[in-house]
């Protein structure tokens, strides 16, 4: 079957006036200013991926008996564009989304998004809002790829049609002032995904199962949650949307390994070759709330961070658990996770060469 590749431009009869999109650029805080248009395409077992465009961006239109308000048939991607030093404009690790997207979609029994359509989805979608893109210091436009089950009908079974859909939303610096450190709770009690599931899809089915565990978190005063694994309820695995690293007083550095349990992150891949290109050591080994405590309260431990598209690199400054709280160093950012993280944007923002072919640019 022969497929289109392109998307073709449907402008907006009611562009945001330029005044208007300066005002809400000026201070747009992260997931709440978006833009004019956004990428669409369907799927069905007949025409396969058809009816590719960049549209206005309006509201759904659905049956109440649409399959993923039911069955939750749903999966996501984040990825960022960049404004560069020399005036242009790029995309960070779009091919590594769209295999992301790609290996979701399998878990979830939905069809998969060729790459090249993930990718020519993005790169249309940021050349038609590139006003959008925020020039202050931080500032990108964030995509948001998803893809839901469209059918109509009521039944346990994978849908027969779907939607693909990409959203552009300008932010700002997700700190302002800096990376501040967070303050996160250890979960003894919820866990986020057990060996077999989804844990390592990106579907909205496992945001929603950290929710109960992240208000857990809020009313014992902290920023975030992280999840111990599901089967000895001991091994450090991720936060609610994000990937966790430790640094310790060697200079080396420990992530946990990937499983069926962990999202594959891509900063976190990021992280990992920028360290190893500095000559650091990285480990992906198991590590367990015991040891990161006595670690912690020992020295040997001297950072940690948490990693993800939106906030790049998060310091963790100190645990709360039922088990016990400890502070990790001084409690505020470290230096090396505050230089790996100005090591990482500065590729992305094309300051630093981009030695891992990382960038797209359009």
């Amino acid at each position: 079957m022969t497929i289109a590749t392109t998307f073709p431009l449907s402008p907006t009869a009611s562009p945001t006036p330029a005044d208007v999109r300066i005002e809400r650029m000026a201070d747009p805080g992260f997931g709440r200013v978006f833009t004019d248009h956004m990428a669409v395409a369907h799927y069905n077992a007949t025409d396969g991926w058809h009816d590719l465009a960049i549209a206005p961006r309006q509201p759904l239109t659905v049956d109440p008996a649409c399959a993923v308000l039911h069955y939750a048939q749903e999966i996501f991607e984040g990825l960022k564009a960049y404004r560069t030093a020399d005036g242009g404009t790029v995309l960070f690790r779009p091919g590594a989304n769209a295999r992301r997207f790609a290996a979701s979609a399998r878990r979830l029994a939905m069809p998969e998004l060729p790459e090249e359509l993930f990718v020519e989805s993005c790169r249309a979608l940021v050349e038609s809002e590139i006003d959008w893109i925020p020039t202050s210091d931080g500032g990108a436009l964030y995509l948001r790829p998803f893809m839901i089950a469209s059918e109509t009908f009521l039944g346990v079974k994978p849908s027969s049609d779907y939607i693909y859909m990409v959203l552009a939303s300008s932010v700002g610096a997700y700190f302002k002032g800096g990376p501040k450190a967070v303050t996160i709770w250890a979960s003894e009690n919820y866990t986020r995904a057990a060996p077999g599931g989804t844990g390592a899809a990106k579907c909205g089915g496992n945001y929603a199962a950290s929710l109960a565990a992240q208000s857990e978190a809020i009313a014992k005063g902290c920023d975030q949650v992280v999840f111990l694994d599901a089967v000895e309820r001991k091994y450090v695995e991720e936060l609610g949307g994000m990937n966790v690293f430790f640094v310790f007083d060697d200079g080396s550095i420990s992530t946990p390994p990937l499983s069926d349990t962990i999202l594959a992150g891509i900063t976190r891949d990021s992280l990992i070759a920028l360290a190893r290109d500095r000559g650091i050591t990285v480990r992906e080994e198991r590590y367990s709330l015991d040891d990161w405590r006595a670690d912690a309260a020992s020295g040997r431990l001297t950072e940690a961070f948490a990693c993800g598209t939106a906030a790049v690199v998060t310091p963790i400054g100190a645990v709360k658990a039922t088990s016990g709280d400890f502070t990790i160093g001084s409690g505020g950012p470290g230096q090396l996770s505050t230089s790996l993280r100005a090591a990482l944007v500065a590729v992305q923002t094309g300051a630093a060469p981009d030695t891992h072919g990382w960038l797209q640019r359009l």
